[in-house]
């Protein structure tokens, strides 16, 4: 193998000048050449927008998948340019498994139909989900992870060169400082009645090298800032496009909270859908009109706090005939009348509901042929229809 000498050797003399400057600069024996404010600042909010873009991605990644396992297998699909393969999501795996129980069970059964239904609902969400973590991952990820590689890539490259370009230039002052003390030094004028006059002769010797040592170091000095310049100014139009980084990564943004906000009214859809067929069912406790067991006792705190209700209006969920029920009319039945905590502000649609506060209680109780996603609320003289989904019943 042919290996040019003098190019390595300059290599290593320019390698060992930097790390010199380098070591004397930590140990506050050189001086530093000081980038000006605004370049700092620049330099400042790259950093601090390179970390952040890190930690969302990581982040938006574990939201996506949360099994660590499945994201160390995803990424050693892409570092080997392979396609990841299709993965059954945990809403597809909870339906077979209860479609697989219904047909053991018995699918004519209550509980096997039931199954059933449930498993077609989560089936569908499942769905949902893997259409939303497509979705995400094309129009925020991708977008993230193409900064990370590509452009900060060429800024850090581009930063290492400037870093490089500044060692030398400080180098370079220093070589010409040190030069000039020692021109200065050696034209210090002789003692002329020296018995020996070679040390006049030697003295002005030493002046004239010192002389091109110092030409020498000015045209190297000039060299370096040239470049220090030329470098600065390519690195600084480099950061000044973080803005420009900024739009598109706030553009992405949008994009993400519109998918999410898709994937939650899809989702709460399918359970809406769900909990109206289940109600159709006989022998289920979704809707039943017993006053010994008043409509949604079955339902928890929790699951009334997480079906929130995104998507249809309030007006779309009434029965046809239940929007001409005189409220004022309506007295509340001898017993199976509840306490229930409102769980978030809800207002009113119409006259016929009743507005609520967060944390208030008021007193709620059904009557025979109601949507089960609706009670009767009463507050003092005030009484009209509210979401069950903003309530937690009380015992």
């Amino acid at each position: 193998m042919d290996f040019n000498m003098k190019k390595l050797a300059s290599d290593a003399g320019i390698f060992f000048t930097r790390a010199v400057q380098f070591t004397e600069e930590k140990f506050g024996q050189a001086e530093k050449t000081e980038l000006d404010a605004h370049f700092e600042n620049l330099l400042a909010r790259a950093d601090s927008t390179k970390n952040w873009t890190e930690k969302i991605l990581r982040q938006t990644e574990v939201l996506l998948q949360p099994n660590p396992s499945a994201r160390v297998e995803e990424f050693l699909y892409e570092k080997l340019d392979r396609k990841v393969p299709s993965r059954v999501t945990n809403g597809e795996l909870l339906a077979q498994y209860m479609a697989d129980a219904a047909s053991e069970l018995g699918p004519t059964t209550p509980y096997g139909k039931t199954l059933i239904k449930v498993a077609e609902a989560e089936k569908q969400l499942g769905a949902t989900e893997r259409d939303f973590i497509h979705t995400a991952s094309i129009s925020f990820l991708t977008p993230l992870r193409n900064f990370l590689e590509g452009d900060w890539k060429t800024i850090s490259k581009e930063r290492r060169l400037l870093q490089n370009r500044r060692l030398d230039l400080d180098a370079c002052k220093a070589r010409l400082k040190k030069a000039k003390a020692a021109e200065a030094k050696a034209t210090t004028v002789p003692d002329f009645q020296e018995t020996r006059p070679r040390n006049y002769i030697l003295s002005a010797s030493a002046s004239a090298l010192w002389n091109d040592e110092v030409d020498k170091a000015e045209q190297e000095l000039r060299v370096a800032q040239t470049e220090f310049d030329r470098q600065a100014e390519v690195t600084r139009l480099l950061l000044e496009g973080i803005s420009s980084t900024h739009v598109n990564h706030l553009r992405c943004l949008h994009e993400f909270v519109k998918s999410q906000t898709t994937y939650y009214a899809q989702c709460y859809r399918h359970m809406l859908d769900l909990q109206k067929q289940l109600g159709r069912f006989p022998g289920t406790f979704v809707g039943t009109t017993e006053p010994a067991s008043p409509p949604l006792s079955s339902t928890s705190p929790t699951t009334a706090a997480a079906t929130m209700p995104v998507v249809p209006s309030v007006a779309s969920l009434a029965p046809p005939g239940e929007a001409s029920l005189c409220l004022e009319e309506v007295a509340p039945p001898a017993s199976g009348t509840r306490k229930a905590r409102v769980l978030y502000d809800y207002e009113a649609a119409d006259s016929s509901e009743l507005a609520l506060l967060a944390d208030e209680l008021i007193t709620v109780y059904s009557l025979p042929g109601m949507d089960p996603d609706w009670l009767i609320g009463e507050r003092g003289n005030k009484k009209g229809k509210v979401p069950v989904t903003y309530l937690e019943l009380l015992s």
